[in-house]
């Protein structure tokens, strides 16, 4: 993104709280951030995080991708659902709404979803990065791949577990 003549535009999908478009935003305060969650209660708590930061993050209301129908955006990133329906794990997170961690009997549903839009989004050369479940890397980038991304790779987090696939639209 560096020698650009206009600021990067940047797409959060899923945002959630905001930490993730706001920590964008902050670390490249040139860039252009949209943030995108279907949960109002959610983007409410984002637009006050934002306010109180003074941030100037664009917040829209809506499912993925549909809030930002004709745009195009260099990078694309999003936290979706990504756990197994009936995953034993989900015991343990019972503080949080079934709908924001579940994504079908794979876990893969919100993923697929992401991925075979995004092509609408992006622009030449632009990155789709999804975090995913430890479990989940190989599929996560047989998707991309499979959808026509190039430069796909995986990262890990701090714990050494695969935990991010990203894969960048051909120029």
């Amino acid at each position: 993104m560096s020698g650009r003549t206009q600021p990067a535009r940047v797409l959060v999908l899923r945002t959630g709280s905001g930490a993730i478009a706001l920590a964008i935003q902050h670390r490249r305060p040139d860039a252009q951030v949209t943030a995108v969650d279907a949960s109002e209660a959610a983007l409410r708590v984002a637009q006050t995080n934002a306010t109180r930061l003074k941030l100037p993050v664009r917040f829209l209301h809506g499912h993925w991708l549909t809030p930002v129908t004709g745009e195009r955006f260099d990078l694309i990133v999003s936290n979706p659902p990504y756990i197994a329906e009936g995953d034993p794990h989900m015991t343990a997170l019972s503080h949080e709404p079934r709908q924001a961690l579940t994504s079908g009997p794979e876990g893969l549903d919100d993923i697929r979803q992401i991925v075979g839009a995004a092509p609408s989004n992006i622009a030449q050369g632009g990155w789709l990065l999804l975090e995913h479940g430890y479990n989940q890397a190989v599929a996560v980038a047989q998707l991309l791949t499979d959808r026509g991304f190039l430069n796909v790779s995986t990262r890990f987090d701090l714990g050494g577990q695969p935990r991010c696939t990203g894969g960048q639209w051909p120029a």
